[in-house]
């Protein structure tokens, strides 16, 4: 076993004791290993990683980083996360205040608004607006349009089109605080905003970590001609959702053709090329034209079909149009 590399990580206790710890990674024969361990008595090496993939490897490694840095550990090199020591921004100060004095019982009333407003909309409820937004809303409560623009991420399209229903929610809330935010900076305790700051490092590696256990496990069921009712049941994603990591596997270049052809077999010869002449008329980069062309200006009329499945049918037929202009190019 070859190691590769190594750095010592150390944290003072409650009780003034030091505490070290090893990472290292090694290389044996194509396998990668991410160890940690702890050098106290009783302490024995975690693995963090073990495999041939470099990619998920350095996931795993700064997964671990993040963590063991989020509990306390300095390292004594530093430079293994993106500005890991550097001073947080502006934004980020607003939203971990926002994070840790959010108002329970405001946040719940707009939670309930975002979500009956998705619905009525027909879209992702974290279209309408994030967790992270609504945190900062229930924890800074503005009162009119100029103080709710100061909301991180709240821009002209949100005010245009949710400013009034917020401000009416906000309205009947009490605060301690006031606009402009320029306070903030100074009432955030440094070493609970440096523990949220590795917490987003934490969740950022560990989304990339369940992202590749997700495509590992779509690749493996789709080599064993499992299709979409499979996939939904072993991956617990909607359909949109899976359609969505297909379509990126399919633009990173795998083999997607035998899921195409099972799951496009089920629709009929008519319909795809319907759907197949409406890509060619108006492009395969808005699917909202193509729909009103094969199916008319209002889809939901086919009860016995819902939207839903025919945008499926279209995100599967706009996955082998693109792969057949891409051999035709080719």
């Amino acid at each position: 076993m070859q190691i590769v590399f190594l750095n010592t990580f150390e944290r003072q206790t409650e009780e003034g004791a030091n505490v070290s710890a090893q990472l290292t990674i090694s290389e044996e024969q194509g396998v990668w290993g991410v160890d940690w361990l702890e050098e106290k008595e009783g302490s024995e090496t975690e693995r963090w990683f073990e495999g041939v993939s470099w990619e998920e490897m350095m996931t795993a490694f700064r997964y671990g980083i993040a963590r063991m840095m989020g509990q306390g550990f300095a390292p004594i090199v530093d430079g293994m996360l993106e500005s890991e020591r550097g001073p947080g921004s502006y934004l980020t100060m607003l939203q971990c205040y926002g994070e840790m004095h959010a108002n329970d019982e405001l946040f719940q009333l707009l939670k309930d608004w975002r979500r009956k407003t998705a619905a009525s909309e027909k879209k992702s409820a974290y279209l309408v607006a994030t967790n992270r937004m609504l945190w900062m809303i229930s924890a800074f409560v503005p009162q009119s349009g100029e103080e709710l623009s100061q909301i991180p991420g709240w821009g002209k399209a949100k005010q245009e089109a949710y400013g009034e229903a917020v401000l009416h929610i906000t309205a009947g809330a009490e605060r301690a605080t006031g606009f402009p935010l320029d306070w903030v900076p100074g009432a955030l305790d440094a070493e609970q905003y440096t523990a949220w700051l590795y917490k987003q490092k934490e969740n950022k590696y560990k989304g990339m970590m369940d992202r590749q256990q997700e495509k590992k496990q779509i690749l493996h069921i789709l080599q064993q001609a499992g299709g979409l009712d499979q996939l939904q049941k072993e991956l617990k994603l909607s359909r949109r959702e899976l359609l969505l990591r297909i379509e990126q596997l399919e633009q990173e270049g795998y083999d997607i053709d035998p899921l195409l052809d099972r799951e496009l077999s089920l629709v009929e010869e008519g319909e795809r090329e319907l759907i197949w002449q409406a890509l060619s008329t108006f492009g395969d980069r808005y699917l909202k034209p193509v729909l009103a062309q094969v199916y008319g200006e209002d889809p939901q009329a086919h009860a016995e079909r819902p939207v839903e499945q025919l945008y499926e049918r279209l995100r599967l037929m706009r996955m082998s149009y693109r792969r057949k202009k891409h051999e035709k190019a080719v």
